[in-house]
């Protein structure tokens, strides 16, 4: 009884705890799927939320681009408006300077006329004169023959001989006043033609020496450059060709060479050196063939941008390669390159304002010098290697003949050789252009004195403002006022035979009478 009892106690539990089982299963399953359509709702809601976000963030991002290109059109808008300015600003200018141009030419017509009604008159003065001195010419001649008793023939020599003397005299008065007359005014416009080719011409003062330096981060780099025995040093010397100069200075070494290209391309390959830290001799050779070629490389690009800023064009690459080299050449401290610019520039805007070939005198100006780039090389002045080169590189004959003359070395053959000239003369007397030793100095002013004193009848001579005028005292009771306008011209001539100078040499010729007494 007790056995059967226990055994359905048993059943009833396994049967109760597989219930439970089922029950908790199933309590399991709903909790998991509430659970899961918990998620589901939860990442539903925030696929909602990231979807609303990246709508907000791309309506912003929108907007933002919308901005930034009303920004870049309103931008490109006041650029094309400042363009447009400048236009109007530049055409404004050029009608104003044409005003100015019809102007002139109106003032230029009216002086003519001006000027062709004074000879007309001056010719009738003259007629009336003629007239006059015929009619006294025969009252004398009866006035002689009355009271004298001459012949009609030697009254008639001596009266031709006494107006001969008087015309004689009045010529030399009439000619020295027209002549200052013409002179005044040739110098008047010549001098406002240089005026204004100077003001538009701002070029630098250049004074280039024949070192280079060349910074070092520290005084350990000097042993490196020395290397051991000295064979870094000797090696770069020999493949440069030029003399290293290692001292006391701190953090530096100098480069010296009257070859400035040579020295540049040593400059670069030392720089390059030092920036790279290994110095030795099979260093040296590479980074110098770099150097060359970056110098070949500057030359040319140096010669294109000369051409291009003097507006010359269709040169041959070989004028312009030579044209390069000048930016490494000096005469007495001016920088050739930009000497030529400035006769390019000086001459142009001269022919411009004498209704000149422009073209021909930019042109001619530019290339005047382009001897000096290979005169060290080639045998002879360097007019005559210029012209050499000129004719080998296809320029035409009126540019060589416009170059050739700017030293005297040939005749002027058309009108922008003179400009050539002038405006050579022009940029190598500005101050600060050219250096000059105090001797040669010295002895242009001793020159100029010494020429004054060799005539007769100079007192004192005086050369003052820099040489550029010699004033002249004169004794008064041996050279009268016509004498001494006569001794100017001759000075001047003798200054112009044998004396070299920039711009031009004012001759003062000064005559003066005293008299002193005292009371007593």
């Amino acid at each position: 009884m007790v056995k059967g009892v226990g055994l359905i106690n048993w059943g009833f539990v396994l049967l109760i705890a597989f219930g439970l089982g089922i029950i908790g299963f199933l309590a399991g399953f709903f909790v998991r799927k509430y659970m899961a359509e918990a998620k589901i709702d939860s990442a539903e809601r925030e696929a909602v939320r990231i979807l609303n976000e990246a709508v907000k963030e791309s309506e912003r991002k929108r907007r933002e681009e919308v901005l930034q290109a009303k920004e870049e059109i309103h931008g490109m808008r006041t650029e094309v408006e400042n363009e447009l300015r400048e236009r109007r600003t530049e055409l404004q200018n050029l009608e104003r300077r044409l005003t100015k141009k019809e102007e002139a030419l109106d003032q230029r017509a009216s002086a003519l006329e001006q000027r062709e009604q004074a000879v007309k008159k001056e010719e009738a003065e003259a007629k009336k004169k003629r007239e006059e001195a015929e009619r006294a010419l025969s009252r004398r001649t009866e006035e002689l023959e009355r009271i004298a008793g001459l012949t009609h023939e030697e009254a008639r020599q001596e009266v031709l001989s006494k107006a001969e003397r008087d015309a004689r005299r009045e010529a030399t008065v009439i000619r020295r006043d027209i002549e200052l007359k013409a002179k005044s005014e040739a110098q008047k416009k010549a001098r406002e033609i240089v005026g204004l080719a100077i003001q538009r011409c701002a070029p630098d003062q250049v004074s280039d020496s024949t070192v280079s330096v060349v910074e070092l981060p520290s005084d350990d780099m000097k042993g490196r450059i020395i290397g051991r025995e000295g064979r870094n040093i000797r090696a770069f010397e020999g493949l440069a060709g030029v003399d290293l100069i290692i001292d006391d200075t701190p953090e530096a070494v100098v480069i010296s060479s009257f070859d400035p290209i040579r020295r540049e391309k040593a400059r670069i390959a030392l720089m390059k050196l030092v920036a790279d830290g290994r110095i030795h001799p099979a260093r040296i050779e590479e980074l110098y063939q770099k150097a060359e070629r970056e110098i070949e490389e500057q030359i040319q690009e140096t010669g294109e941008q000369a051409a291009y800023d003097a507006g010359v064009h269709g040169l041959h690459p070989r004028l312009i390669e030579l044209l390069g080299r000048l930016r490494f050449r000096t005469s007495y401290g001016q920088n050739v390159l930009q000497h030529a610019l400035e006769v390019s520039y000086l001459a142009g805007v001269m022919a411009e304002e004498i209704q000149a070939n422009v073209n021909r005198a930019r042109r001619a100006g530019l290339l005047h010098d382009i001897g000096k780039a290979v005169d060290h090389e080639v045998q002879g002045t360097h007019v005559d290697i210029g012209r050499d080169l000129l004719r080998r590189y296809g320029e035409k004959e009126d540019v060589v003949d416009a170059m050739s003359s700017h030293h005297g070395d040939y005749e002027a053959n058309n009108l922008e050789a003179v400009l050539i000239t002038a405006a050579d003369a022009l940029s190598a007397a500005r101050p600060g252009a050219r250096r000059e030793t105090l001797e040669a100095y010295i002895q242009r002013l001793t020159k100029l004195e010494d020429i004054a004193d060799s005539f007769s009848g100079v007192q004192e001579s005086f050369a003052i403002q820099a040489g550029r005028e010699i004033r002249i005292m004169v004794k008064p009771d041996e050279i009268d006022d016509l004498e001494a306008y006569a001794l100017a011209k001759d000075i001047v001539k003798r200054v112009e035979e044998q004396v070299e100078y920039p711009g031009q040499v004012k001759v003062t010729v000064i005559r003066q009478t005293r008299a002193v007494e005292y009371a007593q």
